[in-house]
């Protein structure tokens, strides 16, 4: 997995210029998370491009389709790759309305994107109520204190399925 970006490149993208050529990409997810709320949804919206071009356009569903799990960057990375029917997308590029969450960026991460950039900070997320930015300060904090338990139970035969795993010939590793 690749390390976030620095703040210097953060620094970079936000003293951008008429002529940068993320500002369209940008632009489009910002207007597409503005509409996304007239429809219903979440202020957010992802753009996945490969090459360039624009393969998937995903907005927040959360609330709209009940699942947690609906973020505007996971909705535009799944359909990016089942379009492309592969679980990775090294070299795309992932542009989003607002600093991916956590999770978000995690799954750009286990794409194997080349880089996300985003316009708004997790910051103005939280003025509108969003927690981001305290999932980011709960992940940095110990385990023991988190308000939901995240505990490893032993269990008969945990490592069967990783075994079973290594064992099988036709795995598609990733």
């Amino acid at each position: 997995m690749t390390n976030p970006p620095s703040r210097s490149r953060k620094n970079e993208l936000m003293n951008a210029t008429p002529n940068d050529e993320h500002l369209p990409y940008l632009e489009r997810v910002v207007h597409a998370a503005t509409r996304n709320v007239a429809a219903g949804g979440g202020p957010f919206a992802a753009l996945v491009v490969v090459d360039a071009e624009p393969v998937s356009l995903g907005v927040n569903q959360v609330t709209k389709t009940y699942d947690p799990t609906a973020h505007a960057e996971i909705v535009a990375i799944r359909r990016a790759c089942a379009d492309r029917a592969t679980f990775a997308l090294p070299g795309a590029v992932l542009y989003s309305s607002c600093e991916p969450c956590p999770m978000c960026l995690t799954a750009a991460m286990w794409a194997r994107l080349g880089a996300v950039y985003y316009a708004a900070e997790s910051q103005d997320a939280e003025r509108a109520g969003f927690d981001d930015l305290a999932l980011y300060r709960l992940l940095r904090s110990p385990r023991d204190t988190w308000s939901v338990p995240v505990t490893r139970l032993p269990a008969a035969d945990a490592a069967a399925p990783f075994d079973a795993w290594q064992a099988y010939d036709d795995r598609r590793p990733y």
